[in-house]
């Protein structure tokens, strides 16, 4: 491929050799720019007004002279504009570790909210797409970017995991290495597009699982979840229009065509078990020429061009400080206060219901809010107000009309549960203590989770565990938190549950006593969301903590000291 740069005046003088404001593209020249101090020089495309700085690299535009015609079906024009893009952030990941990288081990604690007042997102992820040819280094050059940014919500996401599946036919060729699977065809773009689009969002994604040896996808899919940094690699990563539009910044790795060959010998030998005669095959036939149609000239629409691959350690440090200024551009800040004064002097919303407050029930909430009560009075009385409370939960659940015949033979109508399965979700650490009362009354239910607290510094509420069931989002789902002040991480733990598709009119909210704050907080943000408690109290104290309350409840469940000051250290922890 002939290519070459337009260089600003300044680099003709940096480098003497090349005196002219028209450079040849070789590798060296490259592999020098790269190497020189911060603010050295900026590219531009010959013929075009594009002018791309990446603070101290510089973007490397390139100009494809041949092939060009076999991308016009997938790719825009060079001198086209990019529509402008929404600015973002959000969140990520599976079961942890997420990923494990030579120093150190980067796990999905410490999300902090993707979501705004409203329950809705307020910024998406910052989407890095990485193209280049098959054994380029593409996945470690994207490993050494996500060990190096240090932020712990990252979604790798690889192109191979998005191979179609193949008919009967396809399956003999693959076999006989005749099957090409480096054509834009052998991808289902469909896919990568809807899962890309829900990754951004900040939602949960299945991923299929390809084995290579078989050429097939495997049973189970990986979940993955949405995250503040979305990395998506692979060989055609930038061989579709609608694809393109989804990656705020995108990255060619570049590396010798000999070395990429002995890469994809090493790795489809001794990998994906396939013996030497038909790894040279397959190159010859299907890889060189998918690389010097397809993949090459999608070099020109890249924004940085990294040479040598994972070997330029200056590059990918460079577009690391990049993506730290754009993450920092889209913080969102949570703002507490506001919360607190947003729904003041409001009247209770008509998706709050409050356990009728008999005699039997007010006598329970005396012995537990009394600071006197033993520790083991205050779990007896604890479990029977959460029996009744979700005994009075179950009551919202749809039923339907249904017969039975009862043992002397005669027909019953009566009413049967109309949804498919209950699934229950603690917010940790109060949140389990009701977890036996609910498998109580409920047969194989099922369980999951959430682990929310407060970041000192910040004072917003982070995300730092989630397992959830299975296909949860056709379940009716209680989420369950003993005391609720600010609503903070009950509003996180719902829109998580709304990131998995859950029906937000499928999740009711539990706890054992709230503040009006709280209520309102959850009720404006989810308004369809069904809020059950046994009691709510009408205030919160600069602390945030309710008041008169009921104390810092795991402590007086679990028997563990408070913080020295006396205060609710869990509803500080959580923000409730």
């Amino acid at each position: 491929m002939k290519a070459a740069y337009s260089v600003n005046s300044s680099t003709s003088r940096l480098w003497p050799p090349f005196p002219r404001s028209t450079v040849p593209a070789s590798r060296e020249f490259v592999a020098w720019l790269l190497t020189q101090p911060m603010g050295l020089a900026q590219l531009r495309h010959p013929g075009t007004s594009r002018l791309t700085s990446l603070g101290p690299l510089c973007c490397l535009d390139i100009q494809a002279s041949s092939n060009a015609g076999s991308l016009d079906r997938l790719l825009p024009t060079v001198g086209t504009r990019r529509s402008p893009r929404k600015r973002t952030t959000s969140q990520c990941k599976s079961e942890p570790p997420l990923l494990r990288t030579s120093k150190r081990t980067i796990y999905t604690a410490g999300r902090p909210p993707w979501y705004n007042e409203h329950g809705t997102q307020s910024k998406e992820a910052f989407a890095i797409g990485l193209g280049g040819g098959s054994a380029s280094g593409k996945t470690t050059v994207a490993r050494m970017i996500i060990e190096a940014l240090d932020v712990p919500w990252v979604v790798l996401l690889s192109m191979d995991s998005f191979y179609k599946v193949l008919t009967q036919q396809q399956q003999e060729q693959a076999a006989h290495n005749d099957f090409n699977f480096d054509h834009p065809d052998a991808f289902d773009f469909d896919l990568i597009i809807s899962t890309l689009k829900k990754l951004k969002q900040g939602r949960s994604v299945q991923v299929p699982i390809y084995d290579f040896t078989t050429h097939s996808r495997k049973k189970d899919w990986k979940t993955l979840y949405g995250a503040n940094v979305i990395i998506f690699e692979g060989i055609m990563a930038f061989a579709d229009k609608t694809l393109l539009e989804l990656l705020d910044m995108r990255i060619f790795v570049d590396t010798d065509s000999d070395i990429r060959l002995v890469r994809r010998l090493r790795r489809d030998i001794s990998e994906r078990g396939r013996d030497i005669e038909g790894v040279i095959k397959q190159y010859h036939k299907f890889v060189k020429p998918a690389f010097d149609q397809y993949i090459q000239p999608t070099m020109r629409l890249a924004d940085i061009v990294v040479p040598r691959g994972s070997g330029n350690t200056v590059a990918i440090d460079l577009i690391v400080q990049h993506v730290h200024s754009q993450l920092e551009e889209r913080e969102l800040r949570w703002d507490m206060a506001a919360l607190a004064s947003a729904h003041q002097c409001h009247p209770l919303p008509q998706t709050l219901s409050v356990l009728k407050s008999t005699p039997q029930v007010r006598g329970m909430h005396t012995i537990i809010r009394d600071r006197e009560t033993s520790r083991d009075e205050f779990i007896f009385y604890s479990k029977r107000l959460m029996r009744l409370l979700i005994e009075h939960a179950l009551s919202f659940l749809p039923f339907q009309d249904c017969v039975v015949q009862t043992p002397q033979g005669q027909d019953y109508a009566g009413r049967c549960y109309a949804g498919k399965q209950i699934t229950g979700v603690s917010i940790l650490r109060a949140g389990e203590t009701m977890e036996p009362a609910l498998r109580a009354v409920c047969k194989d239910v099922r369980i999951g989770t959430i682990l929310i607290q407060t970041n000192q510094l910040t004072g917003e509420p982070e995300l730092h565990y989630l397992r959830l069931p299975k296909d949860i989002s056709d379940d009716h789902v209680i989420l369950m938190d003993c005391t609720v002040s600010t609503g903070a991480a009950a509003m996180m733990a719902v829109r998580v549950l709304l990131d998995h598709d859950v029906p937000e009119d499928k999740i009711f909210l539990l706890s054992l006593l709230m503040a009006e704050m709280g209520v309102h907080s959850v009720a404006y943000a989810f308004p369809r969301v069904r809020i059950i408690t046994t009691a709510v109290d009408k205030r919160v104290n600069d602390l945030f903590r309710i008041i008169p309350g009921i104390g810092n409840f795991g402590d007086r469940y679990f028997g563990t000291d408070a913080v020295p000051d006396g205060s609710d250290e869990e509803e500080v922890a959580s923000t409730g």
